[in-house]
């Protein structure tokens, strides 16, 4: 019997993303099957649903890492990662700029995609946010014209008491607060009016 409701959640959010993909890719696959017969040349209606079926099928990898149960023992390539987030931003104001150039552990990456959706929730006109993995750990920072900085929800990463209520626009939040203190990171947050970053430290 599962106890812990941090894990119990990043169980929920593997089977949800594992039940989602399969159907999305055979959308994607019946999509190519139609380029190859040539049917669907010159149609922008299926260039819409292409671009939002990739976008689909992205997040769902993304968030797959970012929520669901990652075993320390499971690695992610380094094309793979970039693919994800090549995909996921294709087509938003908000970019990555992903700096490591090796392959990783499942858990150190997951750390990394929840801080990118923590400084994402902070760019309301967009911007870039660059991950950089050194030897003390993580660093996550943000270019953007306009940082729209939430301090109730970013003192949960310090280990405030957060904000009363926490909608689900905002739940990375609380699932990188759990996993950092669970796996004894260090959570440091620095920002200004045009500036954030963000040091999960090892």
């Amino acid at each position: 019997m599962i106890k812990d409701s941090a894990a119990l959640a990043a169980l929920v959010g593997s089977r949800l993303c594992h039940d989602l993909i399969s159907p999305v890719g055979a959308i994607q696959n019946g999509l190519e099957l139609l380029d190859l017969s040539g049917f669907a040349k010159d149609m922008p209606e299926l260039e819409l649903i292409r671009e939002s079926v990739v976008n689909a099928n992205a997040r769902i990898k993304f968030f797959r890492v970012a929520f669901g149960l990652a075993g320390d023992s499971q690695m992610m390539g380094e094309r793979e990662i970039r693919g994800i987030l090549r995909d996921l931003t294709a087509a938003g104001r908000v970019q990555v700029d992903w700096k490591p150039t090796k392959d990783l552990r499942r858990t150190d990456v997951q750390l990394a995609f929840l801080g990118y959706l923590c400084c994402e929730a902070a760019l309301p006109q967009g911007g870039t946010v660059r991950c950089e993995r050194g030897e003390t750990g993580w660093s996550v920072s943000v270019t953007a014209p306009r940082i729209n900085f939430s301090k109730p929800h970013w003192e949960l990463l310090n280990g405030g008491p957060g904000p009363e209520e926490l909608g689900a626009d905002k739940v990375q939040f609380a699932m990188l607060a759990n996993l950092s203190t669970e796996r004894r990171r260090r959570v440091r947050v620095h920002h200004g009016d045009t500036s954030l970053r963000m040091e999960i430290l090892d």
